[in-house]
């Protein structure tokens, strides 16, 4: 068992993942690769009969994925697939470790005709016929353009450099300690009673790298020296490297990406262990991972998208306010007093979401009103709809043992089982709610069952459905297509946002869902949130993190619990939280409290002041969003994204870029101060006007009623001239554009009727496109 320290209370979770054996003193199982002798070799890569070693013969592949992308795969042979691969693609043809990929031939991406393999020093097919000893001289290379793999045959190693010939990232050596112990994993794989436990590759890293991504953990933005483990959590708190959304995928500070391909729960050791060294450990029946060239993270993230998916543009009104019900019983009354209210006080709102209590208690997740609380649920939608309202609803894919709707959906065989066939009742809601089963997506008889309890829901009037949990499937589950609960586990959100967001498609025409749980290839589910933080200031902080490291993991709509989650935030604490909102690519009012402005009377005004600035702040907000759907930028730009070459902007992580040119800073202390790191540049100080010269720290203190706000001198502005109480389904107003430290410049605004390129120069202002600019305002101070 792992050490725990004494009287540290352990946060059970239902579907801990299983671990891996480990070696004892003296055994053996751990083979490395040698040397190698190409087979075969084409444009598109080479094939190689690889030494071990432990004496196996195994079958490497290296080829182009792409212009700027190289695919390394090692395996038993030529065939072997990811075990996730092979069975979701009984339900999502085309998948790639849940995510759907479209792998391009090497001209596919345009990379020309220095694309190709060239092989030098050793006969091709040389070694056909041996029995894999020895391997070939010489050394093949890998051309992808951006990118290239250098392949020494023997001894083997494999480094990738950029089209210069410049070191990207290189195979660790491996080297043994005075006692001849390997101090890290080899590129090979392990062996355990007989059966392959994983395969493993380790590169070199430079003191000075930095390393980001791995999805939606809520540590420090820079993860060296930490252990991310590609395993869906119950975050608990979300203060932690436990992650809903965990995706096998990193950025380096110098200048590519790895994306490694495997739904199983593959462990980075991030220089924790070793810190000259990134070791990759993948318990499936192959390593297949991709290098990917930058140099830029915009350029890293573009390639990745074209592996996977671009994501997905949410619709232009879930950019505006929603207000949530809370974590408690709600009746159509309240809800319609909740919408009256909000309009009453001029409180910018766009989505009411009702959570749990819209179902009976103790029938959840059977998708059905309770018919006590709301009798009339289709004449509430369309009042709300009339009111300017969008309704959510909180869903999830578990269903209580004691819901009605348990025995049939159970006996149907709808629900994932246990080894001996039983359905498998889990502890999904660790004690708090009853034990539920777990919708098996595998099912096909079960996804049409599923479809069939939400479409009435949409047909209804509802637009969007919050998809809760779906990190809770057992590791010793069975699903209906064979796979086991350990390599379903985080393939699985794929399959439940896929239903529900095809569903939603088909009856409302847009897609979205509001997700806490996806791995890799979820920005095809438009959006996600941060999932239940704590209500504290650190807890801000930690959100703010996720939420720059889920960026960087080609996530760009994200959004959070502003005022926090769990319990109630204190008057500032709620300020602060929803100013940090309305500077997030999107913004939902939520808790286990209420969290409707209102019932914070002493701060109501400071708070529905920085719901106005959102909404004043709209064509600049989702001109951001549109650009972050095309090129796979995060809205919520870490500074490394724009200032990849500055090593501060990869450690500061309480700060970032919303969109290009502001520069959000949330207040994360009581105090009301706070360091912030002014990128290179000139800054302009949003409230005051001063200009602030960049590559430096400035401590900075706002009253409540501001947030930390700079631009960056010399951007134009788009601002609605006359906001509204809802940015609603139709194109923008009038717009005006602010200039900060200039008069003159050019802007692009884009909207549902296409992009609008102005230009204002000393003699006026030219727009060519839709957008009715009315004029061109200069920022107070300057």
């Amino acid at each position: 068992m792992p050490y725990r320290p004494p009287l540290i209370a352990h946060e059970y979770f239902v579907a801990d993942p299983p671990e891996l054996p480990v070696r004892a003193h003296g055994e053996g199982g751990l083979s490395a690769l040698t040397s190698a002798e190409p087979v075969a070799a084409d444009e598109a890569g080479v094939t190689l009969k690889a030494s071990t070693s432990a004496g196996e013969t195994l079958v490497v592949q290296v080829g182009v994925a792409g212009e700027g992308v190289i695919r390394v795969r090692l395996g038993q042979d030529a065939d072997a697939r990811t075990r996730s691969a092979r069975a979701i693609s009984m339900v999502t043809p085309g998948s790639f470790g849940g995510a759907r990929v479209e792998h391009r031939g090497p001209a596919g991406d345009g990379g020309g005709g220095s694309i190709g393999v060239s092989v030098s020093g050793s006969a091709l097919g040389a070694g056909d016929g041996a029995d894999g000893g020895g391997g070939a001289s010489g050394t093949v290379l890998v051309d992808a353009g951006s990118i290239r793999a250098e392949i020494t045959l023997s001894p083997w190693h494999l480094r990738f450099t950029d089209a210069s010939g410049a070191t990207l990232l290189e195979q660790d050596p491996g080297h043994t300690d005075i006692s001849g112990r390997l101090r890290t994993l080899p590129f090979g794989r392990s062996l355990a009673d007989g059966a392959v436990a994983g395969y493993h590759e380790s590169f070199a890293a430079p003191a000075d790298e930095a390393f980001t991504g791995f999805g939606e953990s809520f540590t420090p933005l820079d993860k060296r020296g930490q252990r991310p483990l590609m395993w869906n959590f119950d975050a608990f708190g979300a203060e932690s490297q436990r992650a809903y959304k965990n995706v096998p995928f990193y950025l380096s500070s110098r200048g590519y990406g790895v994306l490694v391909d495997s739904g199983a729960p593959v462990e980075f050791d991030v220089c924790q262990t070793t810190h000259s060294c990134v070791q990759i450990v993948v318990p499936d029946d192959l390593i297949d991972y991709y290098v990917i060239a930058g140099p830029t993270p915009p350029e890293v993230l573009d390639r990745f998208d074209r592996l996977t998916c671009r994501p997905a543009l949410p619709p232009k009104w879930s950019f505006g306010t929603w207000i949530s019900s809370g974590f408690f019983v709600d009746t159509q009354e309240r809800v319609m007093n909740r919408a009256r209210t909000i309009r009453e006080r001029g409180i910018p709102c766009d989505v009411l979401h009702l959570d749990t209590y819209w179902q009976t208690d103790g029938h959840w997740s059977d998708l059905r009103w309770d018919e006590t609380n709301f009798p009339d649920p289709a004449g509430m939608l369309a009042e709300l709809k009339e009111m300017g309202f969008k309704v959510c609803l909180w869903m999830n894919p578990y269903v209580s043992h004691l819901s009605p709707a348990f025995p049939a959906a159970a006996e149907a065989g709808y629900f994932l089982k246990k080894q001996d066939g039983e359905v498998y009742v889990a502890d999904s809601w660790h004690g708090s709610y009853p034990a539920c089963g777990v919708v098996d997506f595998t099912n096909p008889e079960a996804v049409e069952w599923f479809r069939g309890l939400l479409r009435p829901l949409l047909e209804q009037g509802v637009q969007v459905f919050k998809t809760d949990f779906a990190e809770g499937v057992p590791h010793d589950a069975v699903a209906f297509n064979g796979m086991t609960g350990t390599d379903l586990h985080n393939v699985y959100t794929l399959l439940f946002n896929d239903v529900v967001s095809e569903v939603t498609r088909e009856v409302t025409g847009h897609g979205m869902v509001w997700a806490r749980s996806s791995f890799l290839g979820g920005q095809r589910h438009a959006a996600q949130w941060s999932g239940d933080t704590y209500t504290s200031y650190p807890a801000m902080g930690s959100t703010i993190r996720g939420g720059l490291a889920h960026g960087l993991s080609g996530v760009p709509f994200w959004s959070h619990d502003a005022g926090g989650f769990t319990g109630r935030p204190t008057d500032d604490l709620y300020v602060r939280w929803t100013q940090f909102g309305a500077f997030s690519p999107l913004l939902r009012l939520h808790g286990t409290t209420s969290r409707e402005p209102w019932e914070f009377p002493e701060v109501e005004a400071e708070a529905v002041a920085a719901l106005k600035l959102r909404y004043r702040l709209m064509p600049y907000i989702y001109t951001a969003a549109v650009e972050a759907a095309r090129t796979g930028a995060p809205m919520m730009r870490a500074l490394c994204v724009d200032h990849p070459d500055d090593p501060v902007a990869w450690q500061a992580d309480l700060e970032y870029l919303l969109g290009r040119d502001l520069l959000v800073a949330p207040m994360t202390s009581p105090e009301g101060t706070r360091s912030v790191y002014l990128p290179a540049g000139d800054w302009v100080d949003y409230w005051t006007g001063e200009v602030h010269a960049g590559g430096r720290y400035v401590t900075v203190s706002t009253p409540l009623t501001e947030i930390p706000l700079f631009v960056r001198h010399g951007a134009l502005i788009p601002v609605l001239t006359d906001p509204g109480e809802a940015v609603g389904d139709g194109p923008f107003g009038e717009i005006t554009l602010v200039g900060y430290g200039t008069a003159t410049g050019t802007a692009v605004i884009s909207d549902l009727d296409g992009d609008t390129t102005v230009t204002v120069t000393a003699g006026g202002i030219r727009a060519d496109g839709p957008a009715r600019i009315t004029g061109v305002e200069r920022a107070r101070g300057r």
